[in-house]
């Protein structure tokens, strides 16, 4: 008969937070830079390019007493 095994153990301890802490200080910027690109590029995928977001905004054009009387005609 095959006897089951189960260990528990926290994902997450104090100690080795600090430990990862420190290891990733100690590494240069261009190292650090490269780990989360790695990561980034393993969770988005591999595109080279940043997402764009574009947003179109209508604005009025006249004098401003003009606008102020489109305004206050909007609010009725």
């Amino acid at each position: 008969m095959i006897k089951k095994v189960v260990r528990k153990s926290k994902l997450h301890d104090l100690q080795s937070e600090k430990d990862d802490l420190s290891y990733w200080l100690s590494r240069p910027a261009e190292e650090r830079v490269a780990a989360v690109d790695y990561l980034r590029k393993q969770y988005y995928g591999s595109t080279e390019r940043l997402q764009r977001v574009a947003r179109v905004i209508q604005r009025s054009v006249g004098r401003k007493k003009d606008l102020a009387d489109l305004e206050s005609l909007g609010e009725e």
